[in-house]
């Protein structure tokens, strides 16, 4: 984690109290660094979204810390607060309802300069607007004037890109950019994600529920289930030798076009589904290391 821009330590997060505890996040580890992607990989309810929100100040974990350049956040003053709220900014998931309809693109790109960047003033905002514009292959002719209905949902989501790089960023937090997306736009938008990551150094956090997706995007992966990271290392080598039950279970729902739909031995029967979820939801605090850059959970 030294070289970590963030980093989320033994991170824990509750809900409710007593009986009606609900661990959200249990014990949360990972740290993001420049010019790399990490895939937070998981089914709905996993915990994916909760660890995003506190790596967003949104939530407050119950315990452990969150790191910013290796100084915990927590006991940052008012200044540094708001310096690492400019340099982590979030991708929502829903091209549209992050958007304000009643106003123009132009202005939601105004508004991050205005409150963040006080160094650009007069006509540098309208040069800086077409310049996002263009960085995210949209034409700031055409595009600044319209309001967010007026544009498809690959382009609103391209406008959210471009409103989080305004703010020149350190860090991105994309949960589940395209899952709302048609198929036919979603690999523009990840190579949009690829081309920030390199060429901008950004630390970037995909959330995802395609692991196929995070191959593409993330040079490392996590995968979470109930409230737990249960394997995680390189890309590669957890997609290419799963180790963890759960990892398996993620990868058998990927189509395979060489295997027949119908064919009983290429699925999982319920009960065998039933008794991985079972043992995954489990809390185990044994780590395997399965080979360099490769954990997981011992089950």
């Amino acid at each position: 984690m030294n070289d970590a821009i963030l980093a989320l330590d033994k991170v824990t997060k509750t809900f409710g109290h007593g009986a009606a505890t609900v661990h959200a996040a249990r014990s949360i580890t990972f740290s993001l660094h420049a010019g790399r992607a990490l895939a937070l990989v998981g089914e709905s309810g996993s915990g994916k979204t909760t660890c995003a929100r506190m790596a967003m100040r949104e939530y407050i974990p119950t315990s452990g810390q969150i790191l910013y350049k290796g100084r915990p956040i927590e006991a940052a003053k008012a200044d540094e607060i708001a310096r690492y709220r400019r340099s982590v900014q979030m991708i929502f998931q829903d091209p549209f309802a992050s958007l304000n309809p009643a106003h123009t693109i132009a202005h939601h790109l105004r508004r991050p300069l205005k409150l963040h960047r006080p160094d650009v003033r007069g006509s540098q905002v309208d040069a800086t607007i077409r310049e996002l514009l263009q960085r995210v292959k949209l034409d700031p002719d055409i595009v600044a004037p319209k309001y967010p209905h007026e544009l498809s949902g690959g382009q609103r989501q391209r406008v959210n890109i471009a409103r989080a790089l305004a703010v020149q960023p350190e860090v991105i937090v994309a949960d589940e950019p395209t899952s709302m997306l048609d198929v036919s736009v979603r690999l523009g938008v990840l190579n949009l994600l690829n081309e920030m990551k390199k060429e901008m150094h950004l630390g970037l956090l995909y959330i995802t529920h395609d692991i196929a997706t995070a191959r593409y995007v993330a040079e490392d992966i996590a995968v979470m289930y109930a409230g737990q990271i249960v394997e995680w290392g390189s890309t590669a080598k957890v997609i290419d030798n799963p180790r963890h039950p759960y990892t398996r279970l993620l990868l058998s729902a990927v189509p395979d076009p060489d295997v027949r739909f119908d064919d009983p031995k290429a699925r999982l029967q319920p009960r065998e589904v039933a008794e991985i979820r079972r043992r995954s939801a489990a809390q185990v605090d044994e780590i395997v290391e399965i080979e360099p850059n490769h954990f997981a959970l011992a089950v």
